[in-house]
């Protein structure tokens, strides 16, 4: 209903002095007018209407409105939100007064407040009577207690109730969902209603241990040695030997001791050997800690496939050098690898021959089946490799997820790939002036980088230690390539450890994606000297390390004529996983022009179907594709293409995002924010009672104001418009005009 009305102007002094003004002189310019006319009736007539159009127009521009103040009838209410998401189950509310007593969850630390009566004695208390309603608030996900929007649940009680009082949120203040809190906060600001916080939850650490990460891959090869990174994080007050402890389908497999540092994380790896293909389950499990509270998050789990493996390795070389002697050994003695060998000897008639040599360089369907290639000491030119060949190689690694090492030697030969197709695939800048090379007396050695030191391709021990002593204590090199620096995008993992440039150290072993694919530098020849004194146990280990690393993203699924890879391999919810295709035409080279479709169904049973759009020019057999996790669990891929039939399947294990991850910290700041700038509140729990006291006192809520401006409606401007009209039409026929 209304109660008050009333026009109303919004203007200055100076505006109503000019109008004042104006008006004077308007209404002596129209008496003189008429008095001219012989104060003819219809001159009157037109000068007075003259007159009342100004009067009109002055008053537009003093922009006058209609003000109505009206008062709703319903009781005000007073909102009461209560976080519902996951975080609330932290027990981290700890009571001094009960000196033994276990923590309790936040969520049940607020439940005695989740009824009406719990804020009845507000209502008792009010000058005026009001409604009580008690809310939950959570998130739009499903399950929505997988996230906390703090925006929508302050914005959805200010649309329900028209006539709000206030609103209590009773939260741990953790919003990880929609829009910041802030612009709630903004709204009830300009309508005057002030919003309290009780909040809960702990803003100090309390003492727990925790496994933040398993670096699990998706599969691995039976037999095979597999190295699982993680990492645990300490909020304890002492320094602690940890013991994680890795159960293989809930079978205690292998341990690993850790130093954990006290308020710290701590880094490693626990080794595991598969004996035998199959699916399995890994869990990573550190016990609980006498002072520890939390322990929740003492286990991480992932699921991981264990396959037989072949891979396909091409090696290239142009005179038989050490290095490729021993490489080639290494790869044939290696039961998961195929290798085969092209030797060109550019000053012999006749390429190398013998098992596992070809005599010409692959057709382009034999060289899409190979996972890795290693090109050694060879360039472009006569009896080595041609452009078309340079072009095919990066078309292998660009489209088809295959790696490429570069191995240079002292001939020099490489140089000339600078200007070839595989100049863009070099990961480092050679310096022009000693394309040869730089040959010393003394021994070089290698020296990790912070990159290197982290690599599964370094790693020759399970710890940091003593890998690091591993690297320090191989053989030296004599030779080494003259690398200005890496170029950008690119990874250096190890460093001359004396020889340096204007850019810094000399980089010895680099890593660079491209496209799909991966490359490898390796900046010396000396490489198979690793083996003095220990035989093939750090040569070998090296050059299967790299090989497998290289081709890892090709094996995920591989058919007879498809295969289907993706990144990255542990998605979360929410991640955007790319889907990537290589597909085989009848003939046996890459299909250009296709319908390739993937099938993707989610653990719940929804399938969502991804069209996979070939790839450029330079991306020949390659059709890719976007897919969103939107649950966790495994997904199950299916890679059909309609021109050949072929099909291929696979999983996809989606991680929990993890947004309400129990233990953390109250975040009291972002409820402060909100509290501050509504004029309201921050109270703890145990200060409840004097929040009710804030709250019998609010006042109601201010009349809403029903503003109409006049100045700028269209009925006003209509008007001006037909009395102008008028007003000329008269002129013409009174012959004024």
């Amino acid at each position: 209903m209304f109660e008050q009305q009333g026009l109303s102007f919004v203007s200055d002094g100076v505006i109503v002095g000019i109008s004042v003004l104006l008006v004077a002189v308007t209404a002596v310019v129209c008496v003189m007018a008429w008095r001219r006319s012989g104060f003819r009736r219809s001159t009157g007539i037109l000068e007075t209407l003259r007159f009342v159009l100004l009067c009109l127009v002055v008053a537009t521009f003093c922009q006058p409105e209609w003000l109505a103040e009206q008062t709703l009838e319903q009781r005000p209410t007073l909102a009461v939100l209560w976080d519902k998401s996951n975080s609330m189950k932290t027990r981290d509310v700890v009571e001094n007064t009960t000196a033994g007593r276990e923590p309790r969850s936040r969520a049940e630390t607020i439940e005695p407040f989740l009824s009406d009566s719990a804020w009845k004695q507000a209502e008792d208390n009010s000058t005026s009577e009001m409604d009580v309603v008690v809310e939950p608030f959570s998130s739009n996900l499903a399950p929505a207690e997988d996230g906390t929007d703090l925006n929508a649940g302050l914005t959805g009680v200010l649309e329900k109730h028209a006539n709000l009082r206030g609103v209590v949120i009773l939260s741990d203040g953790d919003w990880n969902v929609g829009k910041s809190p802030v612009e709630a906060a903004a709204r009830y600001r300009m309508k005057g209603v002030p919003v309290f916080a009780v909040a809960v939850g702990s803003k100090v650490p309390l003492p727990d241990l925790e496994l933040a990460s398993m670096d699990a891959p998706t599969f691995g090869i039976a037999g095979k040695p597999l190295r699982i990174p993680f990492s645990v994080s300490s909020t304890l007050g002492q320094d602690r030997n940890i013991r994680v402890t890795l159960n293989v389908n809930e079978n205690a497999t292998a341990t690993k001791v850790l130093r954990v540092p006290a308020m710290s994380q701590s880094t490693s790896s626990i080794t595991w050997t598969p004996p035998a293909t199959g699916d399995y389950r890994l869990t990573l499990q550190v016990p609980k800690d006498a002072k520890e509270l939390l322990v929740d998050n003492n286990a991480v789990s992932a699921p991981i496939a264990i396959r037989q493996e072949k891979l396909k390795v091409l090696v290239i070389e142009s005179y038989p050098r050490w290095e490729y002697r021993y490489l080639r050994n290494a790869l044939e003695r290696d039961p998961g690898v195929d290798v085969t060998c092209l030797l060109f000897h550019p000053e012999l008639p006749k390429v190398g021959g013998g098992r596992g040599y070809i005599k010409t360089f692959p057709s382009t369907n034999e060289l899409s089946r190979f996972d890795v290639v290693f090109v050694g000491d060879v360039g472009i030119g006569p009896k080595q490799l041609s452009e078309q060949q340079a072009q095919e190689l990066r078309q292998l690694v660009s489209a088809q997820a295959a790696g490429l090492v570069f191995l240079p030697g002292r001939y020099g030969f490489q140089e000339t790939l600078n200007i070839s197709a595989l100049a863009d695939l070099l990961p480092v800048v050679v310096d022009p002036a000693r394309t040869t090379g730089v040959g010393s007396s003394a021994p070089g050695h290698f020296a990790l980088t912070s990159s290197g030191q982290r690599s599964l391709l370094t790693k020759m021990a399970d710890t940091d230690q003593a890998n690091a002593d591993i690297w320090r204590t191989l053989p030296g090199f004599h030779w080494y390539a003259a690398v200005k620096r890496a170029t950008p995008g690119s990874e250096v993992l190890a460093v001359h450890n004396q020889e340096a440039t204007e850019a810094g150290r000399v980089p010895l072993i680099v890593t660079k994606t491209y496209g799909t694919g991966k490359v490898l530098f390796m900046g010396t020849d000396s490489a198979w000297k690793w083996r003095e004194g220990v035989e093939d146990r750090y040569h070998y280990r090296f050059w299967g390390q790299v090989a497998r690393w290289m081709a890892y993203q090709r094996q995920m699924a591989d058919g007879q004529s498809m295969r289907l890879f993706y990144s990255p391999d542990r998605p979360r919810v929410d991640d955007v996983v790319s889907l990537n295709a290589n597909v085989l035409s009848a003939t046996g080279g890459p299909l250009n022009e296709g319908t390739v479709v993937v099938q993707a169904i989610s653990p719940s049973g929804k399938t969502q179907t991804v069209r996979l759009q070939s790839g450029e020019e330079d991306a020949w057999g390659l059709f890719a594709g976007a897919l969103t996790a939107t649950e966790p669990g495994n997904y199950q891929l299916v890679a059909t293409c309609a021109e050949t039939g072929a099909s291929v399947q696979t999983e996809l294990s989606v991680q929990g995002l993890n947004r309400e991850r129990q233990g953390r910290l109250a975040r009291f700041d972002v409820l402060e924010e909100i509290t501050s700038m509504t004029n309201g509140r921050l109270v703890p729990v145990s200060d409840v009672q004097s929040l009710l006291d804030d709250l019998a006192v609010l006042p109601d809520p201010e009349p809403t104001m029903h503003r109409t401006r006049i100045w700028s409606h269209p009925a006003w401007c209509a008007a001006l418009i037909v009395l102008m009209g008028v007003f000329w039409t008269g002129r013409k026929i009174i012959g004024a005009v």
